[in-house]
């Protein structure tokens, strides 16, 4: 059981991308992003493409990170590590999130 490390997971579908930051101990999701996010709203010309996962996954970690989250667990949901989901992974990280 992590107790030490929240688990960032990412769902995806053909319009949107999502991904939250949740605590398995408490059942308690911390931070939540998605193309369909508020701080997104007019940015994005679609949310199913990569440039929509980019900004997901910046979104998240900034998010993360001003609650002093930073090292996390990828939990890719049954997804290939590729395209979007990557892009996500990519962008989170270089954001500053550790995994």
């Amino acid at each position: 059981m992590r107790t030490t490390r929240p688990r960032m997971s990412v769902c995806r579908t053909l319009k949107h991308i999502y991904a939250q930051i949740i605590d398995d101990v408490q059942s308690k999701t911390l931070v939540a992003a998605s193309s369909l996010s508020p701080e997104l709203a007019g940015k994005l010309k679609t949310g199913g493409n990569l440039a929509a996962a980019e900004a997901v996954g910046t979104l998240v970690a900034q998010k993360a990170l001003a609650q002093g989250l930073k090292g996390i667990v990828f939990d890719r949901g049954g997804h290939v590590y590729h395209g979007r989901i990557k892009a996500l992974a990519d962008a989170a990280r270089k954001a500053g999130l550790e995994f």
